[in-house]
């Protein structure tokens, strides 16, 4: 079977990507009303933020020829998402694949699916994300399709979104709304400072 392939949507923007470097996913999330967001997948790697343009795969459960065929055209800063349809019963991808991708310059890996080879993985730097883990390794047989609409544990996925995660999760959101809420992201993170700055100051002084 084939992997239907359309073009890749234009790569988020260099200053739109250092303006949510370190911006936590609980206020991305906060700022879109507390509504989009994957669920139920976790991060795997050594830790480290997960941020760039969304490359987005889907697969048949269980079959990774169609992440095959996008690390083929994956450009340095994609983030892949795959939507495997939250099976668990097979791993999409393992050591091979993320080193494979590492060497490529990919951002990381959303993967609604299991992954295995978890000791390599939580030794990597490079961030990934899945719902599950099991040894058992995929089939190659297709179909699939890149650069289509996917859903990741409830939420959609285009390609081109700008994809931010971390510990507690992945948003991912158009360019546009991204741009859009960054005021917002600011106000908040500067409220939240200040409130912890006062916990802070206010402990110490209790304490003398």
């Amino acid at each position: 079977m084939t992997v239907t392939e359309l073009p890749s949507a234009a790569p988020v923007a260099d200053d739109l990507l250092r303006q949510y470097a370190n911006v936590a996913t609980s206020i991305v999330s906060d700022n879109l009303d507390r509504l989009p967001g994957a669920v139920g997948l976790l991060p795997f790697h050594a830790g480290g933020q997960l941020l760039g343009t969304a490359l987005t795969v889907r697969t048949r459960r269980g079959d990774n020829l169609a992440i095959h065929a996008a690390l083929r055209i994956a450009r340095p800063g994609d983030v892949i998402v795959v939507d495997g349809g939250g099976d668990t019963s097979q791993a999409l991808i393992g050591e091979i694949i993320l080193a494979h991708a590492e060497s490529l310059g990919v951002a990381g890996f959303v993967i609604d699916g299991a992954i295995r080879d978890v000791a390599a993985i939580k030794a990597s730097k490079l961030p990934c994300f899945a719902r599950g883990v099991t040894h058992r390794g995929p089939y190659k047989n297709g179909p699939g399709a890149i650069n289509v609409d996917v859903a990741i544990g409830g939420l959609v996925v285009h390609p081109g979104d700008l994809v931010v995660g971390d510990e507690d999760g992945v948003v991912a959101l158009s360019p546009k709304v991204a741009a859009d809420i960054l005021p917002g992201i600011r106000a908040q993170e500067e409220k939240e400072r200040l409130k912890l700055e006062g916990f802070r100051t206010g402990a110490r002084l209790r304490a003398v």
